[in-house]
């Protein structure tokens, strides 16, 4: 037997998961047929919700700036900045995030490609493509490989040695939440192998040179353009444009990291993910990811990402599918004792602030999550 640190909760017993390797590969069978029968579904009801999403983003979007010229009025001025922090939020999440994953690709429409995608944020889609549907989604949660695990600046998992400069992880998460949108650009980055030099400057260049077209863009769009239409409430449009960026950062930042971070996610080194079955790898998305609770509402502004467990399971499939895909996962969980973690907005992300404190303390003060682990039996275990 082979014993990865799976470490969840047994709903059925007090002490560890024991998987063999047959039940670890009719789970992955059990999840491709569900991603089968969903995807054989996928047609008419699919493309309406994701036009519907569009024209609710758009027309936020346009009653946003309209308010903007009756920005001299303060409840004016809040309702179209309302408007377009709501505007932005459907556009990364519900919209970007999801078509960029190919999730729409089956329709044909240019509009929803993911391969010419542009989305509403500072981030060229091609850059995000990579460290996100790329070095996450492939590698998730491995230590060394997902760049996800503290975006580089951040201490949040006990594997990571600890240094001086981890004191101020939560000044550091709270200027990433706040700056969101840069953070994602400059991800692909890779600033901490910059720094140590494993990265050339030709490696950089490119990354730099998309920067400066889109992130151009979006400055000019909302803190030039749009302000100087309204004339002699540029000021206020500008203050107002600003406020939903921050709306949409603040948002994003605690969304994505309710779905990652939280009390119970697990990581794993790379030897332990070496030859990784379909099963296996399957296994790991479920234990390297959480979900939140809440209503229809609740999960559409957070683009179904509060079903972060299906969507590491099946990114590519349309993210609105994700409740129904959630209670045969979830049955799938309780079947073979794997842990499903999920749990109201508060409680995931006041777990995630408090790793983010505990965290930057010396190991020495870090207390480890005592709970069962899971045993899978590889195939060289069985040979041996």
């Amino acid at each position: 037997m082979t014993i990865l640190p799976f470490t969840g909760k047994n709903p059925a017993a007090d002490g560890p998961v024991v998987l063999t390797v047959e039940q670890v590969e009719e789970l992955g069978r059990e999840l491709d047929a569900l991603r089968d029968r969903i995807v054989a579904d996928l047609g008419a009801e699919d493309r309406a919700y994701i036009y519907r999403i569009i024209k609710a983003q758009r027309g936020f979007e346009v009653a946003g700036r309209g308010l903007m010229y009756l920005g001299f009025l303060p409840p004016f001025w809040l309702l179209g900045t309302a408007s377009l922090g709501i505007s932005k939020i459907l556009d990364n999440m519900e919209i970007g995030h999801n078509v960029m994953h190919g999730q729409y690709d089956w329709m044909r429409e240019p509009g929803l490609n993911s391969r010419v995608f542009e989305w509403d944020t500072v981030c060229p889609a091609d850059q995000w493509k990579h460290s996100h549907n790329y070095m996450h989604h492939t590698y998730t949660n491995i230590l060394d490989m997902d760049r996800d695990i503290g975006y580089g600046i951040l201490r949040m998992d006990q594997a990571q040695k600890w240094n001086p400069y981890y004191l101020a992880n939560p000044v550091w998460a709270a200027l990433l939440m706040v700056f969101f949108q840069w953070g994602v650009m400059l991800h692909d980055l890779e600033t901490e192998n910059v720094i140590a030099g494993k990265r050339k400057w030709a490696d950089v260049k490119p990354l730099l040179q998309g920067w400066r077209r889109k992130a151009g863009r979006q400055v000019l769009k909302d803190y030039v353009a749009f302000p100087l239409l309204t004339g002699p409430l540029f000021f206020s449009t500008l203050a107002g444009n600003a406020t939903a960026n921050l709306i949409r950062n603040l948002w994003s930042f605690s969304i994505i990291f309710c779905g990652h971070f939280p009390s119970g996610v697990q990581t794993f080194t790379q030897e332990e993910t070496a030859d990784e079955t379909r099963g296996e790898w399957y296994v790991r998305q479920m234990l390297g990811s959480a979900n939140i609770t809440g209503g229809r509402l609740f999960h559409i502004m957070s683009g179904n990402l509060s079903h972060q467990i299906e969507h590491h399971l099946f990114p590519d499939v349309p993210a609105h599918r994700y409740p129904q895909m959630a209670t045969e996962v979830r049955a799938l969980c309780a079947k073979y004792g794997l842990p499903y973690n999920t749990g109201g907005f508060f409680r995931q992300i006041g777990s995630v602030w408090g790793k983010i404190f505990t965290l930057a303390l010396p190991p020495r003060f870090n207390r480890s999550e005592q709970v069962p682990g899971v045993i899978v039996s590889r195939r060289q275990d069985v040979a041996a």
